[in-house]
């Protein structure tokens, strides 16, 4: 019984620094184990990097110098929402570049804080072609934290 027990001991042992031939299997699953983790953590890493396409933020004049091209697409456009156009009957606002505007109706996005006209926002949604004005049929309005452009 004596010399069992020290046989059994030796199967038990967790101590790393024995020199029993289970350590040299133990350090080959410690290392498949890492070679897993940090695998699976680079597989997942590119598959977020794949899935991601970047959008491109267009100018009101970027969008009016060629309309046609992104009629009927979706878009993400900024500009400067132009003092005294806002329509809240009509649901619509003038959005302007340096040179062009185009027509914004907000009846399916919500207004956010720090929306007021004069300021620079950005606005997804799709453009279209109403009776010869183009116009963007918004889903999504961004504004930028008003505390970083005032002081």
């Amino acid at each position: 019984m004596n010399l069992v027990f020290p046989l059994l001991a030796k199967q038990w042992d967790t101590n790393t620094f024995s020199k029993g031939p289970s350590e040299s299997l133990m350090a080959l699953t410690r290392i498949s184990r890492l070679a897993i983790v940090f695998g699976a953590s680079i597989a997942v890493l590119g598959l977020m990097m794949a899935s991601v396409d970047p959008e491109i933020q267009y100018s009101v004049d970027e969008i009016m110098e060629e309309p046609e091209r992104f009629q009927d697409g979706q878009i993400f456009v900024r500009g400067v929402v132009s003092i005294d156009s806002m329509d809240y009957d009509e649901m619509r606002f003038i959005l302007e570049g340096v040179n062009g505007e185009i027509f914004v109706d907000f009846v399916d996005s919500p207004i956010p804080d720090g929306f007021d006209e004069g300021r620079t926002i950005a606005v997804r949604g799709d453009l279209v072609e109403q009776n010869g004005i183009w116009l963007i049929d918004s889903f999504e309005i961004q504004t930028g934290c008003p505390s970083k452009y005032e002081s």
